[in-house]
């Protein structure tokens, strides 16, 4: 069996759905927060920094990530192998929570960002007592999926843009996509860290492969 055998994308779906069983046990027990809910401080339960990724607050947030994920995730499946898409996944829905935690907390802690930051509609300037879901690393995978080759494609068409202007571009990229998916009770500090981060891994080509170079597979992320 090669690592290409099997689909990635089914693996994130299949965990999804046992992650979401086991919340629902553990509900009637009263022992979600602590298994699946990511909360400050980060250090108390580390472990809630992985299952977090893969839980959902409803049915509806499940299958919400489940259709980004196969939208946005299906094209990055198929141009790398399951281990670098599988790591992609996890390091990005990671940081992207953890950013959510610790981020949330400086803006509510720092008075003059607080105000800048509160006067915002639909941006909440208070500390996120706690954050779950996938949403962080699905953003990734379509910051990915467009840094990593249209989006590319258009500014070398352009020039030979210097390195600091195509971050520019990112980050201002990733504040429109992460305001235009803004609405109450949504984790943005994490959509806009999963799609940053995804902009920028798109843009060296993380996931590429020495097969997919070699041109012996799948070539690019269309």
């Amino acid at each position: 069996m090669t690592e290409r055998t099997g689909s990635p994308i089914l693996d994130v779906l299949a965990v999804f759905l046992v992650v979401y069983a086991l919340q629902t046990l553990m509900g009637l027990v009263d022992a979600m927060p602590g298994l699946f809910i990511l909360e400050p401080p980060v250090q108390n339960d580390p472990w809630t920094v992985v299952t977090s990724v893969y839980a959902h607050a409803n049915p509806g947030h499940l299958l919400s990530n489940a259709v980004a994920l196969v939208l946005f995730g299906y094209a990055v499946a198929t141009a790398t192998t399951r281990t670098r898409f599988h790591l992609f996944f996890l390091s990005t829905g990671v940081l992207a929570g953890v950013s959510q935690i610790v981020l949330s907390d400086v803006l509510a802690e720092t008075p003059v960002l607080n105000d800048i930051v509160g006067a915002a509609p639909l941006i909440d300037a208070t500390a996120t007592g706690g954050v779950l879901g996938a949403s962080g690393a699905v953003f990734a995978l379509l910051g990915y999926l467009l840094a990593s080759n249209r989006l590319v494609a258009g500014l070398d068409a352009v020039a030979d843009v210097p390195s600091w202007v195509a971050y520019f571009v990112f980050v201002i990229l990733a504040i429109a996509v992460t305001a235009a998916t803004a609405s109450q009770g949504v984790a943005l500090i994490a959509h806009f860290t999963g799609l940053l981060l995804g902009l920028l891994a798109g843009w060296v080509n993380l996931l590429r492969t020495p097969t997919t170079d070699a041109g012996t597979t799948s070539q690019t992320v269309q």
